[in-house]
């Protein structure tokens, strides 16, 4: 069976995470990468498939080479803060020449870039922990440009060190307006950017390698991608929503790995022995295996060591989270379990919404991605994991119920299996066609749903935003043309095409050598109406506010995306015709949000947004910072007593997804479904720090209120499907011509 992956992979900026520090003129030693052997020839069978089998065949010749060139440089540096353009200049006459140095085994161009990288990445921050021995000038009308992606590289070093003069400024600004002294900003600051350099030092050259090819791959077009040995597998785990370890969520905090959650059920909890804020500082496998000591590791080195074979032992050299750094050691002892990741399943929720003296029930699943375990379905386990089982279980759940009407909650879903979109379409329709994929070669092929019958013949809706991409684009494109449900929300993503995962280690001398893996595009899907999402995504039947900026996110923001094309309509009926439904609905919608609080602050909030995209500078003048941020808290403040006054009726469970995090650069971030734009913010001032700059347990607290925040745009949908229950039920004969399908009586699940 194909691993036929759906999904929008879309890499924030490295330079957001990749960072390092070192004294600016001092001879301090930094690691001067280098290609491993297996590396360049990993890079070698990599262009051999790309260049011939991908959808979109290159070669690799020099004008690929020149866009392999822009790319990796601007996969370090996007915002342009390192790399002046005398550093761009030194290694321009190779510009066309990477394609001869793939082919030749040669990878010394990229590493010598990011050895480069690193030197300058430690002249800067040297530069700015030097700056904190002074003081600055909050008077002047300087601004800070927020989004440096377009600008030009830096002349030279004195308009470089501008920069980051405005960059230490505007750090230092945020933590004075939060009402730290100067002493406090300057031990934050000089921390964080030691963190950074911390960060740096603990890449490897495979980070290095796997960088590179990203930006040979994303080259050729924006969803085929290279994953490193270590990064197939979390990309494994991710498919499955499972893994063998201990059930704890870890994260990184200075140099110690802390215990952020406890997965309900796994080892961990059971034990009873390890609680949030544990610090992990030793290793050991099985009952007696020497300790290792994992102060100061990457993360995913000491998930790596933690995670085992189910059944295994690991023991875990811990500081309780109530101890000091000096606190007294315990040893933990643990049987390694399968753990399954339930906080990424299908979810449901009811949201009643009334109508007169009448409460309608609408069923909410959110589906967080298209997941399925291939290689337990292959085996035959009958309990495999699947996003389509999952729902069709909830579906029932619901019926017994007894909601009126079901809405899918697809915003922010990536994607995922091909297989699991054509499926779980099949619980809403009898047999027929889903959608059609073409290969490089012309070649038609049409999945469809080759089971009878419909696990819910009810009423349904679609919930989409510009998050939701490639496998969710499918489902809601065939509800769509189907006439099965109502589309809500924003124009979707616009990813139109089919990847496949390719083992190059299947090219390796033997098994200890590892090549990884390739995520290539293979086809291009296209809706059962002959129509593509590529580009234009799915155009939803009632639209909600637009929250992304279409201009930075979203299939058409790539250069390279493949265009928009027809082909012809796949043989299916459609099941309903609903266009008699939207114009009506469409007016109550309209007519209920303009008396709707919330919605007006939401639309106001995503005006702001808009205006400081536009303005794209930031000021740091005090007085102007404090004037807008007391504007802010006064807003923060009405909009709390409105969530504490006003929150919706919920049954069974909250809505799914984690809480909301903060965002930049073009990177979608599988948030909380979009709930007001800054509802997260009004319920923590800026208090100027980083995530792992705040104390664990209130940064928990704050991402669980912001969970549970009023979600402005789920509970509108809620409303629509509300509104549409009422117009089927008092209308039989409207039922019947938009919905012949379904009993003309009967308005609700089968």
């Amino acid at each position: 069976m194909k691993k036929q992956i759906l999904i929008a992979v879309l890499a924030a900026a490295m330079s957001a995470h990749v960072v390092i520090a070192q004294p600016e003129k001092a001879a301090v030693a930094v690691t001067q990468m280098k290609p491993a052997p297996a590396q360049t020839q990993a890079a070698l069978w990599a262009s051999r498939v790309l260049s011939r089998y991908h959808y979109k065949a290159v070669p690799l010749d020099d004008a690929l080479s020149e866009k392999i060139f822009d790319n990796y440089f601007k996969g370090l540096d996007s915002e342009k803060l390192y790399f002046t353009q005398a550093d761009i200049d030194q290694f321009a006459p190779m510009r066309a020449k990477i394609g001869y140095a793939i082919n030749n085994e040669n990878l010394t161009l990229p590493f010598q870039v990011f050895n480069l990288y690193q030197q300058r990445f430690g002249e800067r921050m040297a530069y700015a922990r030097e700056l904190l021995k002074g003081k600055f000038d909050f008077t002047s009308d300087e601004t800070l440009q927020l989004d440096r992606e377009k600008a030009a590289w830096a002349k030279n070093e004195d308009e470089i060190r501008d920069l980051w003069r405005k960059r230490v400024k505007n750090d230092w600004l945020r933590l004075k307006l939060a009402g730290k002294d100067e002493k406090a900003i300057r031990e934050t600051l000089d921390k964080r950017y030691e963190n950074y350099q911390n960060r740096l030092k603990k890449l490897n050259n495979e980070d290095v390698f796997q960088m590179f090819m990203n930006a040979y791959a994303t080259s050729i077009e924006p969803h085929t991608n290279y994953l490193g040995p270590r990064s197939a597998e979390n990309f494994d785990i991710a498919m499955r929503l499972s893994l063998e370890g201990i059930g704890a969520v870890l994260q990184t905090r200075d140099d110690y790995t802390l215990i952020r959650e406890i997965v309900p059920g796994g080892p961990a909890d059971k034990s009873g022995k390890l609680k949030v804020g544990d610090k992990i500082v030793g290793v050991g496998q099985g009952a007696s295996g020497a300790m290792t000591d994992v102060l100061g590791w990457r993360i995913d080195d000491v998930v790596q060591l933690v995670r085992g074979e189910k059944d295994s032992t690991v023991r875990l050299d811990v500081i309780p989270a109530d101890a000091g750094p000096d606190g007294k050691h315990v040893t933990v002892q643990l049987v390694r379990k399968k753990i399954a990741m339930e906080e990424q399943s299908a979810k449901k929720s009811i949201i009643e919404v009334k109508d007169g003296g009448a409460k309608r029930r609408i069923g909410v699943i959110s589906l967080p991605t298209f997941y399925l375990d291939f290689e337990a379905r292959r085996r035959g386990d009958k309990d495999f994991k699947s996003a389509t089982r999952d729902v069709q279980r909830i579906l029932g759940e619901l019926k017994k119920e007894k909601v009126d009407n079901v809405l899918i909650d697809l915003r922010n879903n990536g994607g995922g299996s091909l297989i699991e979109a054509v499926e779980l379409t099949g619980l809403f329709i009898d047999k027929g066609p889903v959608v059609q994929q073409r290969t490089a070669e012309g070649r038609v092929e049409v999945e469809s749903d080759t089971n009878p019958g419909l696990a819910w013949d009810g009423p349904m809706g679609v919930l989409i935003n510009r998050g939701s991409a490639s496998a969710s684009e499918i489902f809601a494109a065939a509800i769509q043309d189907y006439g099965r449900g109502i589309v809500i929300g924003e124009p979707s993503f616009g990813k139109g095409t089919v990847q496949t995962l390719i083992n190059l280690d299947r090219f390796s001398p033997n098994e200890k050598v590892r090549y990884g893996e390739l995520k290539m595009t293979i086809a291009q899907f296209f809706r059962i109406n002959g129509g593509t999402t590529q580009l234009r995504g799915v155009t939803p039947d009632i639209k909600l506010p637009v929250t992304s900026d279409v201009d930075s996110f979203g299939e058409s923001s790539y250069e390279n995306a493949l265009p928009w094309t027809t082909i012809k309509p796949a043989n299916y009926v459609a099941l309903g015709d609903l266009k008699e439904l939207v114009g009506p609905l469409q007016k109550r919608h309209e007519a209920r949000i303009a008396k709707d609080k919330d919605f007006q602050y939401l639309q106001e909030d995503i005006a702001e947004v808009i205006k400081l995209r536009k303005d794209n500078a930031i000021s740091l003048n005090e007085a102007v910072r404090r004037k807008e941020r007391d504007a802010q808290d006064a807003k923060s403040r009405l909009r709390e007593a409105r969530l504490a006054d006003g929150k919706a009726s919920v049954k069974d469970e909250p809505a799914a997804g984690p809480g909301a995090k903060e965002a930049r650069s073009k990177a979608p971030v599988p948030t909380a479904p979009a709930k007001s734009v800054l509802a997260s913010r009004s319920l923590r001032q800026d208090d100027g720090l980083q995530a792992d700059e705040r104390n664990l347990q209130a940064e928990l607290a704050a991402e669980k209120a912001a969970k549970n925040a009023k979600d402005v745009l789920l509970q509108e949908a809620a409303h629509i499907l509300a509104d549409e229950v009422a117009m089927l039920k008092t209308d039989t004969r409207m039922a019947s011509r938009t919905m012949p399908y379904m009993a003309s009586t009967k308005v609700g699940g089968n």
